[in-house]
């Protein structure tokens, strides 16, 4: 199993799965169910106005108009769902860049291009092989746009993380949790979950007093309050330094 990690900017690695061949495959495939779906309604279309217009010329631009939306599918769904067709919502992938950022237009523009190549003009082989034998199962297109496919069924949850929700009407309460580290967080996180879940209040008020102890703090609230305001002011003054 490959996977792509993305450092975020608190410190903290998200990893998520690069997709195989298999789940590439059939997203691909139903995509190209839309697309021949498509040409089949338009063919009846046109069936249908070959009776009412009787000039060719127009005929054929009609034609050719009505053509663009399955031309360009690939492309624009890419663009305006961010890095997405329906066939991989349907098997919920994405595109991204290799290092995790999102992708952007031009990328997806290199990708579209190089589908001549990857999928197009050798039945689909040159694609295979790249994502085949690539290091994160690549294709051609993704090398040159320097992309990925990522699977996002396994989404990181926050209370996986030293990430806490925290508006922006915040207002810190100890701002010397900054003289922490995200490795202290992070255990200070894991044993208060753990202590809540099994209702072991004399870790939680164990935990308490070792934090009090390093922050020099002396609260007016209860256990599990001071705990929580804790990981909030660490998460809102680390995000805004």
């Amino acid at each position: 199993m490959t996977n792509l990690t993305i450092h975020t900017a608190q410190n903290v690695n998200l990893n998520y799965k690069v997709v195989n061949i298999g789940e590439r495959l059939l997203a691909f495939l139903i995509d190209l169910f839309i697309f021949f779906a498509y040409l089949y309604v338009w063919s009846l279309v046109m069936e249908s106005l070959g009776y009412a217009v009787s000039d060719n010329w127009t005929l054929n631009g009609l034609g050719q108009l009505f053509l663009l939306p399955i031309m360009f599918y690939s492309f624009f769904m890419h663009i305006a769902f961010q890095g997405q067709t329906l066939g991989k919502m349907a098997l919920r992938i994405k595109v991204v860049k290799a290092d995790g950022r999102p992708a952007e237009w031009s990328d997806f523009m290199i990708r579209w291009l190089m589908r001549v190549v990857d999928i197009w003009m050798f039945a689909g082989s040159v694609g295979f092989l790249f994502i085949i034998f690539s290091d994160k199962n690549q294709r051609l297109g993704d090398l040159a746009a320097g992309t990925v496919v990522i699977s996002t069924k396994h989404k990181v949850q926050l209370n996986n993380t030293i990430l806490e929700e925290v508006s922006a009407a915040y207002v810190p309460v100890y701002p010397q949790v900054i003289n922490l580290t995200d490795k202290d967080v992070r255990l200070i996180k894991e044993t208060f979950q753990l202590a809540l879940k099994s209702q072991d209040y004399v870790t939680l008020r164990m935990l308490r007093e070792k934090v009090e102890q390093i922050l020099e703090t002396n609260a007016p609230v209860n256990d599990r309050e001071y705990i929580e305001i804790v990981l909030k002011d660490y998460n809102y003054l680390t995000f805004n330094m």
